[in-house]
């Protein structure tokens, strides 16, 4: 899982780069993929994932959500914009294990309420993280989320969430990014689960678009997405997937 992790972090950091106006979402899925497959001999998870009744597998290497897009953006010829806020979500196989975590970035210089709404999500996500330890519960994460975004005057949104993941991709826990502090199935050592609050500039309402995978804000408001791997550890927690220039 450590050497997942670090993959799925690398691919962050080699595109981060190549995120600014002017390139389409497909291109940033080819270099990606390109990267995971020949660079670090990796699989990329989303590719053909995901197929059941009513939708089909999931198309691409990467997810890529813009502005209004909650998550499962899927990569196309749109270009960026300058202003644009784009998550890039990249999950990786390696030797049968997964690492899983986004980034929201910036395209451009974005507005004070896209900067506002993007830096809150990454801190949301580090309250909750910096609460994971032997002992605690899944509820302390969750309320620790939402009382940061509320605070904020953001909405968490509630049809998402993080989970459990190993050698699948996603299994239990479901680790919501809102509750109640005390509740919630309680850690142990050597669980691993994403982080992944989605935070809204509007409402916390989405719907999902008829590709069935596109999820978006009800209302069109901004959303932002940060995401990471959390080991529970003996005396804490380990960030699987973080980058070499991040400080959680």
């Amino acid at each position: 899982m450590r050497a997942a992790g670090r993959a799925a972090a690398s691919v962050l950091e080699m595109i981060a780069p190549h995120v600014k106006p002017g390139v389409s979402t497909e291109e940033l899925d080819r270099i990606c993929h390109t990267f995971i497959v020949d660079e670090l001999g990796c699989v990329p998870a989303p590719l053909g994932y995901g197929a059941a009744p009513g939708r089909p597998a999931f198309p691409k290497s990467i997810c890529t959500s813009i502005n209004h897009v909650v998550c499962h953006g899927i990569p196309g010829p749109k270009l960026l914009k300058r202003g644009d806020i784009i998550n890039v979500d990249v999950t990786v196989i390696k030797d049968g294990w997964h690492g899983d975590t986004s980034q929201t970035f910036f395209a451009g210089e974005p507005s004070i309420l896209a900067r506002r709404l993007v830096e809150t999500t990454r801190e949301s996500m580090i309250e909750g993280i910096r609460l994971v330890r032997p002992g605690a519960r899944l509820g302390d994460i969750g309320a620790a989320i939402q009382r940061y975004a509320e605070q904020r005057n953001f909405s968490v949104v509630r049809e998402y969430c993080g989970h459990g993941i190993g050698r699948i991709f996603h299994e239990d826990p479901q680790v919501l990014h809102y509750g109640r502090p005390g509740t919630g199935i309680e850690l142990k050592a050597g669980m691993c689960f994403t982080i992944e609050p989605m935070l809204n500039a509007g409402r916390p309402e989405t719907k999902l678009l008829p590709d069935a995978w596109t999820a978006v804000t009800k209302d069109h408001s901004l959303s932002a997405q940060w995401e990471h791997t959390v080991l529970v550890t003996e005396t804490g927690f380990e960030v699987l997937t973080q980058r070499s220039n991040e400080t959680i």
